[in-house]
């Protein structure tokens, strides 16, 4: 389905100013980064406290993370719920407040089965809060059309990669200053003060049907560009829990890299990814973000051939920073294309992007579980570049497919 064409301004602002003088944009700016920061100080975390104050064996620890996979289905029913009454930031501080729950609930758990139940049932709620920020921002570039509107949504991913840089390393001094159970709470109020920047705001309602009748949920056959692209995405993206998994252990018991070489080929990739974001929105408006997204899968089955096969620092290095390369195409890019793919259900389409890396960190680690007892290190990472493959194939016919126009108008 066609956008419409939007009426396009004759000046142009750029997409930093527009952030920073939109309440809302740089509200939303804020709350991404801090709930971001929160999490991402946990996730590495999570099995420590488990095994640590939970007395869980090692396999009990690592099913933990199987929880996220009713991500999706909450992500689902809040975003139909926001599509059919509009009111995005009010679903947004429902669902932060039940993070903040869940998060120190977990913090006080005493029995080993609380935090599976708890993320499960309570935290999958409060993951849906960024999905819905990204709606409200959606409505306000509706209401308001800008040249650099992109340029914006690439501004707010900026800050939500910029806490996953910060947070784990955040997390690990201050569970290593106080307890992980301090870190958890500290998890919580991070996800609760996520509501402080937007204040009381409010974003202009959703856009009526054509039909000037009420919003109502979208059926399946309008649902499957934007499922095609999903699950395209989680063929890209389940490479990340493979190389997080293994390519430290094939660095220090292989390669016998020192520990700081190691970190940095670890840390040159969200670097280089943040700078590739604004640049990834300036390219797309030449090449189309469909194609550029072929590209960016190109660079992921590249990446990890590296890891695969050239057994050196420097090709690791070579490796992390095509990956960069990835996630600046995928993080700038990936959720204004979902909204696009329907149009009509944009905190839907939001959501159901956000909550699909759950399901690739499953499928990946499963993956990437099996691949290491059949082919072993450093042979695992061309499952995800296989992987990679299917999802440039997939890309390149959705971006010759008049969905690919509809995307980019």
């Amino acid at each position: 389905m066609a956008l419409p064409e939007l009426e396009t301004p004759v000046a142009r602002t750029s997409a930093l100013r527009l952030t920073l003088t939109s309440p809302l944009y740089r509200g939303a700016t804020i709350a991404v980064f801090l709930s971001a920061l929160g999490f991402s100080a946990a996730a590495p975390q999570i099995a420590l406290f488990l095994v640590n104050d939970l007395h869980a064996s090692l396999t009990a620890a690592g099913l933990f993370y199987l929880t996220n996979l009713t991500a999706p289905v909450a992500g689902y029913l809040v975003g139909r719920r926001s599509d059919r009454t509009g009111r995005r930031l009010g679903l947004f501080r429902l669902c932060a407040v039940a993070g903040f729950v869940g998060w120190l609930a977990i913090a006080y758990s005493t029995q080993l089965w609380m935090p599976y139940v708890i993320s499960a049932v309570i935290g999958a709620f409060g993951g849906a809060a960024t999905s819905q920020l990204f709606a409200a921002v959606h409505d306000e570039q509706q209401a308001n059309p800008n040249p650099g509107n992109d340029g914006v949504v690439a501004v707010v991913r900026m800050a939500l990669t910029g806490g996953w840089v910060v947070g784990p390393v955040a997390g690990s001094f201050l569970a290593a200053q106080t307890s992980l159970r301090t870190m958890l709470v500290a998890t919580a109020f991070c996800t609760l003060l996520q509501v402080v920047p937007l204040g009381t705001q409010r974003t202009p309602a959703a856009a009526p049907s054509s039909d000037g009748q009420p919003h109502t949920s979208p059926g399946v056959r309008a649902m499957l560009p934007l499922l095609a692209f999903t699950t395209l995405y989680v063929l890209v993206y389940a490479g990340e829990p493979i190389k997080y998994a293994y390519l430290p252990i094939y660095m220090n018991d292989q390669l016998h890299l020192a520990a700081g070489l190691s970190g940095a080929v670890i840390g040159i990739q969200p670097l280089v990814e943040i700078v590739l974001m604004p640049l990834a929105v300036l390219v797309a408006r030449r090449t189309g973000m469909m194609w550029l997204m072929v590209l960016g899968a190109g660079f992921g089955v590249a990446a990890n051939v590296c890891f695969a096969v050239t057994g050196t620092a420097a090709g690791l290095f070579a490796g992390q920073i095509l990956m960069g390369g990835v996630w600046g195409v995928f993080a700038a890019l990936g959720i204004i294309v979902a909204q696009r793919l329907l149009p009509t259900a944009v905190a839907t389409a939001s959501a159901i992007f956000l909550s699909c890396t759950a399901l690739a960190s499953a499928f990946g680690g499963a993956a990437g579980g099996i691949g290491a007892a059949v082919v072993g290190l450093p042979h695992v990472f061309l499952i995800p570049a296989a992987f990679g493959l299917l999802a440039v194939a997939g890309l390149t016919v959705m971006a010759r497919s008049a969905g690919d126009r509809a995307v980019d108008s």
